[in-house]
């Protein structure tokens, strides 16, 4: 793992604490070429590298390109870059600079989406709309760049919770993800929709309800990738090949709604204080 930024970009989602405290800065050049050094002496071998923090895609191509010439520079068995990225990290990038960059090894980008419906998005603070993953995939697509797709189960709530499963759904199907993660909604301290909730503001789905969504939004969703669930799934739903298993995830989906313990579910997600 090597840092090359800190903090997030954006930092204003109303579901995410992680960074409340982490003023986004750029790392500067100096304290990167500390650190791909100390790799290269302890791991001269290195072919992956995995980029951090929250959003280090928000940096300009220019300024990734020095990066990926430095790691090359250090580290010259480096075949494989991967880091997160938000939706609007790439708007700024043409297909021909994302070329170069896949190029030079930034192979995958996983894309923290949360939704693709327009109203919840909106509520949430997220900062694009659900045209704006297409467009945006579309050009990851012409530059050969593979990319994650995340979708976060109750984000909506109550109120966006049909729409949030199925315009997600919609949206992530016509794009080309290689692989669809999802995870679990938990209103962690000092953000915005556990403000909401406790104005009354905000209802959050309860297990069942959360397992319900999962459910309409897998029943609507095609693509032909890896499906994984993560962080606070109350499931365990990973496959390798979603097309040619959805069938049967949808059955461990439904058997979980009908037979598991919903007050316990309630309890694990409970006591969650952060990501």
């Amino acid at each position: 793992m090597l840092e090359i930024t800190q903090g997030c970009s954006h930092n204003k989602c109303k579901f995410c604490n992680m960074y409340s405290s982490v003023k986004f800065q750029p790392s500067p050049m100096e304290w990167i070429e500390e650190d791909i050094k100390e790799i290269a002496a302890f791991y001269p071998e290195t072919n992956r590298l995995q980029l951090l923090s929250a959003d280090p895609f928000v940096l300009g191509f220019e300024r990734l390109n020095e990066i990926c010439d430095l790691i090359h520079k250090y580290l010259p068995n480096i075949e494989i870059m991967t880091m997160a990225a938000r939706v609007d990290n790439i708007m700024d990038k043409s297909v021909e600079e994302l070329k170069i960059l896949r190029d030079k090894g930034i192979v995958e980008l996983n894309l923290g989406a949360e939704s693709a419906d327009d109203e919840t998005l909106k509520s949430v603070n997220k900062g694009y709309v659900g045209r704006d993953i297409l467009e945006q995939c579309e050009k990851l697509d012409k530059a050969g760049m593979d990319y994650w797709l995340t979708f976060l189960n109750g984000v909506g709530g109550v109120k966006h919770t049909k729409n949030h499963a199925l315009n997600s759904a919609k949206i992530f199907s016509e794009a080309n993800p290689t692989v669809v993660g999802t995870g679990g909604l938990v209103l962690f301290e000092g953000t915005g929709l556990l403000a909401l909730y406790k104005k009354s503001k905000f209802q959050p789905l309860n297990e069942r309800g959360l397992m319900e969504e999962l459910k309409l939004f897998i029943e609507n969703l095609d693509f032909d990738g890896r499906f994984i669930t993560h962080h606070t799934v109350s499931m365990d739903l990973n496959n390798v090949n979603f097309k040619d298993n959805k069938k049967r995830i949808i059955e461990n989906l439904q058997h979980g709604i009908d037979n598991l313990d919903m007050g316990r579910l309630a309890q694990i997600r409970n006591n969650k204080r952060g990501l």
